[in-house]
């Protein structure tokens, strides 16, 4: 498959490269994930993982696992601090016409890691292999790392730095980082409390307690509460005491609170000028340092972690021009620096009391970060028809066997959907070129005929009342490439537009 022997090197095993590396494996892609530590993360960071995310994990096989470890929660709920009182909730159960997953989950980071290690091949994940240093070559990379038994070389195809805000890979390349970092911290504390049956509070999951003094974020996490709240400029970290007197402000008098861990970390919005040199690539904090607020910050760096793997699978496997890779850069920039920045900066001024939100469907495809559309015409939001960049609503369609999803269609394909009457029986390719499929959906059964293996049922015309009388082609990633109106002679149209996709024909 491969035109080259050499697997693909992920830098780091936070995350974004564990989960970069599961969308390697997922396109049968060979990866190798080098760590500097000899154990994963314990602290204590970020735990709400959006919708959007979900997708990108079942679609990349590791799902099931995430759910058991997890709290699922269908509200995020905003609360006036100073009243006690909730200010309006995000709704994501508006969401179920367009994803299998309408709800968003809470899980602290540390017991993320090792669940999203499990799904790797033994052996994929390799601790104890600081990065030195590499050298570029026409067909490859040759990495040097630093081990417990010295420096040791490694050839790869590729090398994608998933090595965070402080990243080694970036620093290797001389690449600048821009931006600002706000004078103001966030303190991040877990603590174990009883706010279900004996101090009964009824918060939503994930809540958000706005003033103009003081705002603090109530995460419900599987085993205890999280708090976040700001830290002024200059102040010491509070202690043990301090924490849960300042949790207390918040929620009110319990008989116990016990401290699981803290971390007080500094608020960024500074992003890479540039995120690729020849073989390297850069994704998640070692891109863009984008401080969350609304749970922007590891969700975001997902969103490289399901636009990459794709690209290098199609480039490796000789269905497509090494240009298809500047896509990535192009595409996913603007949704970091414009995108989750800009939405983190409102959410801060949501929490100061500066601006008023306003919940609803936009607000949830917004929040869940479903609204995304890729391409020069980007959008964190979506309004008005389908068009090219956004993401395909997951629509439920029936093929020979039973019920399918669009985004389990094009999960290792471009899959162009034909919406027409197929009694007509349309011309529709059963080849054409690799990693293209073209099928008819339609509300009419297939006659039983060369074309019934390629058309999916599609009770109540579901799909065509959504995109229309249209062929719509779809990426790996579910998010739309063409749309056009259909005829007899679509079929060619989607192919031709489909190799100008994959840079083969201009």
């Amino acid at each position: 498959m491969n035109t080259s022997d050499s697997p693909v090197a992920v830098i780091g095993a936070g995350p974004i490269g564990l989960i970069t590396a599961l969308g390697l494996v997922a396109h049968g892609v060979p990866v190798v994930v080098f760590e500097a530590g000899n154990e994963l993360s314990a602290e204590t960071r970020a735990g709400t993982i959006l919708t959007r995310t979900l997708e990108v994990l079942d679609r990349y096989d590791a799902l099931g696992p995430v759910l058991e470890a997890s709290l699922r929660l269908d509200e995020i709920g905003e609360v006036d601090r100073a009243t006690g009182k909730s200010t309006g909730s995000v709704l994501t159960s508006a969401l179920a016409g367009e994803t299998r997953f309408p709800f968003v989950v809470n899980v602290p980071q540390h017991e993320l890691e090792p669940v999203l290690a499990s799904v790797l091949a033994p052996g994929t994940v390799r601790m104890g292999h600081r990065l030195v240093d590499f050298t570029q070559h026409d067909d490859g990379v040759t990495l040097r790392l630093s081990t417990s038994d010295g420096v040791v070389s490694f050839e790869a195809a590729y090398v994608l730095g998933c090595d965070g805000g402080r990243s080694t890979v970036r620093e290797r390349l001389g690449v600048e980082v821009t931006g600002h970092t706000l004078e103001q911290r966030y303190m991040l504390v877990d603590l174990v409390c009883d706010l279900d049956i004996a101090h009964p509070r009824d918060y939503p999951y994930l809540a958000y307690f706005g003033d103009r003094e003081e705002w603090m974020v109530l995460v419900r996490q599987p085993h205890c509460w999280r708090f976040v709240f700001p830290l002024a400029p200059g102040r010491d970290e509070p202690g043990p005491d301090e924490l849960r007197d300042k949790a207390r402000h918040f929620i009110g008098d319990v008989d116990s609170l016990e401290v699981l861990g803290s971390n007080v970390y500094t608020v960024h919005h500074r992003v890479a000028s540039s995120w690729r040199d020849g073989r390297v690539f850069l994704l998640g904090d070692a891109a863009h340092l984008i401080t969350p607020m609304w749970a922007l910050g590891l969700n975001t760096g997902v969103l490289d972690a399901s636009n990459l793997p794709w690209r290098l699978a199609w480039v490796l496997r000789g269905w497509a021009a090494e240009a298809l890779l500047d896509g990535y850069e192009a595409e996913q920039k603007p949704v970091a620096v414009h995108g989750s920045g800009a939405l983190a900066e409102a959410a801060r001024a949501v929490m100061d009391r500066r601006s008023d939100s306003v919940a609803g469907w936009q607000d949830a495809m917004t929040r869940t970060l479903l609204g995304v559309r890729l391409g020069a015409d980007w959008s964190m939001t979506r309004t008005g028809p389908l068009r090219v960049g956004d993401r395909a609503p997951d629509l439920r369609v029936f093929g020979l066997r039973g019920p399918v999803h669009l985004h389990e269609l094009c999960r290792d394909s471009f899959v162009a959907l034909h919406l027409t009457d197929a009694r007509r029986r349309p011309f529709i390719p059963a080849d054409g070129p690799a990693g293209l499929r073209q099928v008819v959906v339609s509300r009419w059964d297939a006659p039983h005929s060369d074309l019934r293996s390629r058309s999916y049922f599609d009770p109540g015309d579901t799909v065509r009342e959504r995109f229309g009388d249209v062929v719509v082609l779809l990426r790996p990633d579910g998010h739309i490439a063409h749309i056009e109106p259909w005829t007899a002679t679509s079929w060619q149209s989607v192919q031709d537009r489909y190799l100008q996709e994959v840079r083969l024909a201009g």
